[in-house]
């Protein structure tokens, strides 16, 4: 973050310098006081029944040099009306500053962080480029991604999140994108936005969002997903669509995976073709990589240098088809970061492919899926129906309810354990062999990428 005192910070948000010279400056951001670096400006947030004004001495005693807070304390600090909020004026007061800047946000009910990964990549070789940290993706995570720019910054890349009506139109108020692309309305969050057409309203809110085409708007929208290509008729943007379908702008043809399950593939675009061969694995990858593409085109990028940089990206993110092959040969694929059926159903093809060619067992450790509601059981029945369907060799269902619903439906052998530790003793007694490949995947909550981790490194 670019040096800037209380002052500016305070006439940002409409708050109040107090204990402290207003000149003083702040070099960078905390909301934890256990990362606090000197020279940070600590944010006071209420939260799981924590108020992070009684976190303000040991911020102050780590070096922060006052505290954003939403009343006067014995301390220097900036007083506000509320701090999440302040902190989202500040950070829109900050972009506004910077107009050679494009924002480039992404919304989808999956493949957000793998797709925001690889547009930050390829953005980086036409000018130096800020992205949203992991899925950093929130009201807290997006303006602190949004204050790490700079005046040399050329692309804001930015993950947006929602979990209602609402969020989104909120996000875009505190970084206005340029540039806006919808991945897809899948499972995820289903139970909390009451279904899928639901889902799609709030995701639409990103491209409603967006300047008109003649503003340089541009709406990146996924010709595969039927609501997401509807959304065309909610902006007056111009609209850029990716995918498979003949009619798309961005496509990709002739795609081959190799035996590491990494697509090759011709990108194919109104301006030329390009030859890609991706470093990611699975062939879920490809619509990713295809909607990198299009964002990438979108603020003027070459579709060879587009295809080229897409060749080179690497994994970024931790828990997001994470590939491992330990010396003893065993390979252990980590996408345990998160879980929804569309995910899910991705991770076991890929996992299906790794295993062609090799000698041993494909293994897959799947927790439960969270929030999708209603149809959680149907969800948890169609994965375990497609890992028997794919060949899977052996089934472990992590979690206390779904999960023996997804084992009984893999079949006789599918097996339940309840509990992260559970699965950790599960694993540490199963006999693998070289050639073996295991997946572990879930809901972020169980927190099994930690497992696979640890048995990558075993």
């Amino acid at each position: 973050m670019q040096p800037v005192s209380l002052a500016r910070i305070a006439a940002a948000t409409g708050g109040q310098v107090t204990g402290t010279d207003p000149e003083i400056q702040a070099t960078g951001v905390a909301f934890d006081s256990r990362k606090v670096r000197p020279g940070d400006l600590f944010i006071a947030l209420h939260g799981d029944g924590r108020d992070g004004h009684d976190y303000a001495p040991a911020a102050l005693k780590a070096g922060a040099v006052a505290v954003l807070a939403s009343h006067p304390i014995d301390a220097p600090a900036i007083v506000v009306d509320d701090p999440l909020t302040a902190l989202g004026s500040w950070a829109r007061a900050h972009v506004e500053e910077l107009p050679g800047l494009d924002v480039i946000a992404i919304t989808g009910s999956s493949g957000k962080t793998s797709t925001k990964d690889l547009i930050a990549q390829v953005l980086e070789a036409a000018g130096s480029t800020v992205a949203t940290q992991g899925s950093f993706n929130n009201e807290i995570g997006l303006p602190l991604t949004a204050l790490e720019a700079t005046a040399d910054t050329s692309h804001l890349v930015v993950e947006m999140g929602a979990r209602g009506q609402g969020h989104i139109t909120y996000l875009t108020q505190i970084t206005p994108p340029t540039v806006g692309v919808v991945l897809n309305v899948g499972t995820a969050h289903a139970g909390e936005f009451g279904g899928q057409e639901l889902t799609a309203k709030a995701k639409g809110e990103l491209v409603e969002a967006l300047p008109s085409a003649a503003d340089g708007g541009v709406a990146v929208l996924n010709a595969d997903d039927a609501r997401v290509a509807a959304m065309a008729d909610r902006t007056d943007a111009r609209v850029v669509t990716f995918g498979t379908a003949s009619g798309a702008d961005v496509r990709a043809v002739d795609i081959v995976l190799d035996e590491q399950g990494r697509a090759s593939f011709t990108l194919r675009t109104r301006g030329g073709d390009a030859e890609v061969s991706l470093q990611v694995v699975g062939e879920h990858q490809v619509s990713n990589a295809l909607a990198a593409a299009a964002a990438a085109g979108a603020v003027g990028m070459d579709v060879l240098q587009v295809g080229e940089m897409l060749s080179q990206a690497v994994p970024v993110s931790v828990g997001r088809m994470r590939v491992v092959e330990r010396g003893d040969g065993l390979m252990v694929v980590n996408d345990a970061y998160n879980a929804n059926a569309d995910s899910m159903s991705a991770a076991l093809r890929a996992l299906a492919h790794l295993g062609q060619g090799r000698k041993g067992r494909t293994i897959a450790l799947l927790g439960e899926m969270r929030e999708l509601g209603e149809d959680s059981a149907e969800e948890h029945r169609k994965i375990g129906a497609l890992a028997a369907v794919l060949g899977i060799h052996v089934l472990v269902a992590v979690g206390e309810r779904d999960a023996r619903v997804l084992a009984a439906e893999y079949g006789p052998d599918g097996q339940v354990v309840s509990t992260k530790a559970a699965a950790g003793e599960w694993l540490g007694r199963y006999r693998f062999s070289a050639g073996d490949v295991v997946l572990v995947k879930g809901a972020n909550s169980l927190n099994l990428g930690e497992l696979a981790d640890a048995l990558a490194a075993r």
